[in-house]
């Protein structure tokens, strides 16, 4: 059996309960230099209205997410690369669909990539993100709202882990993706949450 990220997120599931109590969000818990995703335990979703009856949520399964930590987290950066094939729509008919070039051209286009720009400090374990969304070979600046969960030395690992959810919005018609907008909303909601792994 192939556990693919998704399956494997969810066998894990009960651990992640039990540890989130033991997270704290003060980063000098833990040291700088890079950090990884964890593939258990990180989420890429997007969510956008359909005729105004309803939201769906669909997801990625396939990515990798990189931060380099500074002891100056306004100096970190952060790049994500996602493989577009690994949308997961929960149907046959729009995972092909959206996988055409009215939206993801996918077999043009087969990496959606963000590199952060600027970090600024936002208030308590909150900072706004700024860098490049790339999406059908066009880049636009995106910001991201980022709270850090916690910041920990895992108590299964040993290892230092930094846990982040993140939030932004985007017009996917700037990305010449916008077809039957506005009836399907061209605003789309990204939401990232992950635990990062020091490598």
């Amino acid at each position: 059996m192939v556990i693919t990220k998704r399956l494997a997120r969810t066998l894990f599931l009960p651990v992640s309960l039990l540890l989130a109590s033991a997270a704290h969000a003060d980063l000098s818990a833990v040291p700088t230099g890079n950090y990884q995703d964890d593939p258990t335990h990180a989420y890429i979703n997007f969510q956008y209205t359909h005729l105004g009856l309803s939201t769906p949520t669909l997801s990625f399964d396939e990515f990798d997410i990189t931060l380099a930590l500074d002891a100056d987290p306004t100096k970190s950066t952060i790049n994500v690369n996602i493989e577009a094939a690994s949308i997961i729509t929960g149907s046959k008919i729009w995972t092909e669909n959206i996988s055409g070039d009215d939206f993801f051209a996918i077999a043009n286009n087969p990496s959606i990539t963000f590199a952060s720009t600027a970090i600024e400090a936002a208030g308590t374990d909150t900072y706004t993100v700024t860098g490049d969304l790339t999406i059908k070979g066009t880049t636009k600046p995106i910001t991201l709202d980022v709270t850090i969960n916690g910041a920990i030395i895992h108590p299964l690992s040993g290892k230092p882990t930094i846990g982040f959810s993140a939030n932004g919005q985007l017009l996917r018609s700037d990305f010449g993706m916008g077809k039957f907008a506005p009836g399907v909303s061209d605003e789309v909601e990204l939401t990232i949450t992950a635990e990062m792994i020091k490598s």
